[in-house]
C-alpha cells in the first residue's frame, strides 16, 4: 500500500515473490507469506479497532483464514499489499456489522486496495472441504468465527472454552489448514 501503510516496494515485491512461489506449491514460502502477512494485517487491524472496541487479533485471524481461501483471486501480476489490505478491510467491516455499529473507515487508509472479484460464495465446497480436515474441536472454534462471523468471545461461550483456548485452537486449525491446502 506505498509508503502511508509503511511498506516500501521492496517489501511489497518480497511478498509477491513469497506468494508466486506458494502458489507453485511451496510450502516454506507459504508460511513465510502468512506470518509476514499477519504482521501488516495487524499493524492495520490495531490502528482501525481503536475506533470500536474491536479485538485486532480477531480480525487478523479472519484474515489469514480469508486470504487462505481466496488466494488463487489474487492476480499474479499485482502487488499484494493492496489485495491483502482490502480483505483486511472487509473483515474489519463484519467484524463492526456483528457489533451493530456502523463506522465510517477514511479510505485513504485503504486508497490503494483494490478488492479481487468475490464470486458470491462460489467457493463453498473449498471451505468445506478445508474444515473436514480439521480435528472436530478446531472444526468448531475456525466454522464459528470464520465462516460464521462469531467473535472469539462469543464463539467461548457457546463452546464452553476460555477465549485463550478458542483462540489457540483458531491459530492451529489454520495452521493445519495451511499445511493441508498451502498447495493450490
Amino acid at each position: 500500500m506505498g509508503r502511508r501503510a509503511g511498506l516500501d516496494r521492496r517489501e511489497d515485491d518480497e511478498l509477491v515473490r513469497l506468494m508466486r512461489a506458494a502458489l507453485a506449491g511451496d510450502e516454506r514460502a507459504y508460511e513465510d507469506f502468512l506470518r509476514r502477512a499477519a504482521g501488516l494485517i495487524r499493524g492495520f487491524a490495531r490502528k482501525m479497532a481503536i475506533q470500536g472496541g474491536i479485538d485486532p487479533e480477531d480480525i487478523v485471524q479472519e484474515t489469514l483464514l480469508a486470504i487462505h481461501m481466496k488466494r488463487h483471486t489474487w492476480r499474479q501480476d499485482s502487488p499484494v499489499a493492496p489485495w491483502l489490505y482490502a480483505i483486511a478491510r472487509y473483515k474489519l467491516i463484519d467484524a463492526f456489522r456483528r457489533c451493530g455499529r456502523r463506522i465510517e473507515i477514511d479510505i485513504d487508509n485503504v486508497a490503494e486496495a483494490v478488492a479481487a472479484p468475490d464470486p458470491e460464495r462460489a467457493h463453498d465446497w473449498e471451505i468445506d472441504r478445508a474444515l473436514k480436515a480439521l480435528a472436530p474441536g478446531q472444526r468448531s472454534v475456525v466454522g464459528a468465527i470464520s465462516v460464521d462471523g462469531h467473535s472469539i468471545s462469543e464463539t467461548a461461550k457457546s463452546l464452553g472454552m476460555s477465549e485463550t483456548a478458542v483462540r489457540v485452537a483458531l491459530h492451529r486449525g489454520l495452521a493445519a489448514i495451511a499445511r493441508r491446502f498451502g498447495r493450490s
